[in-house]
């Protein structure tokens, strides 16, 4: 990752974005960064708050995805929070950006009620950006609580005619010494409309997981590293068509 760093009332956001795209054109090549990112900053000298007006410009993914499998077969692929960052926007037929965890909660909640056929995608970017890499452990506790809350409203969606599937990239334990992404194993917690109960997935090899098992339910053609686990959490009947 490359980051650049400005106070927003020096430097202004859109004289900072186009610092960072840029920057996203010399970092290229086969040495590549994966991702140049605008960090603005508001306040005084030893009490500077980053923004919510962070930017990612990532690389497109080496190789098709299966959001790409997904928007080439024509489902709707929403992202939510910086997915759409993430992937370069890449395999996207919409993006709902987002400031927080609780509008990113919203923004699902109005992304499934227009969905038609297809995947909402979301990041809640609070958990990693406020707390964790603050170690704010109240905080963090804070907003598991929080949402935790709002799991309720999601798996009665998923129940009605869906699948849920809650999982994080990465680690970022707030009781560390280090700011940095920590390397605990992650959850990876499943409900919908056919999954079966108390089905333990065991530790999986790898996140491609998730993508083989997102295959098997919409029965794409997308081939990947990881294995469906659709077999073991369906109950047996066919997904709507």
């Amino acid at each position: 990752m490359f980051q650049v760093a400005a106070h927003e009332e020096v430097i202004p956001l859109d004289e900072l974005y186009q610092i960072c795209k840029t920057a996203r054109e010399l970092l290229a090549g086969p040495w590549a960064v994966g991702r140049v990112i605008a960090r603005p900053f508001v306040g005084m000298p030893g009490s500077f708050v980053r923004t919510a007006n962070r930017h990612d410009y990532s690389l497109p993914p080496p190789a098709p995805t299966v959001l790409d499998s997904l928007k080439e077969s024509g489902y709707e692929v929403i992202g939510v929070g910086k997915i759409s960052d993430i992937f370069a926007g890449r395999g996207l037929t919409g993006s709902l950006p987002t400031r927080n965890n609780a509008e990113g909660i919203q923004k699902i909640k109005e992304a499934w009620a227009d969905l038609k056929q297809g995947l909402i995608f979301a990041n809640l970017v609070e958990f990693d950006s406020v707390y964790g890499h603050r170690n704010d452990v109240d905080g963090y506790a804070g907003a598991l609580e929080d949402f935790d809350r709002q799991v309720p409203d999601l798996m009665e969606l998923a129940q009605k005619e869906g699948w849920l599937i809650i999982t994080a990239d990465h680690g970022n334990d707030p009781t560390t010494r280090s700011t940095d992404h920590s390397r605990e194993y992650v959850p990876l917690l499943v409900c919908g409309c056919e999954a079966k109960a108390d089905v333990d997935l065991g530790t999986r090899q790898t996140f491609a997981d998730i993508a083989a098992t997102i295959s098997d339910l919409f029965r794409l053609q997308f081939e990947c590293r990881g294995t469906s686990f659709l077999s073991l959490i369906r109950n047996g009947k066919e997904l709507k068509e």
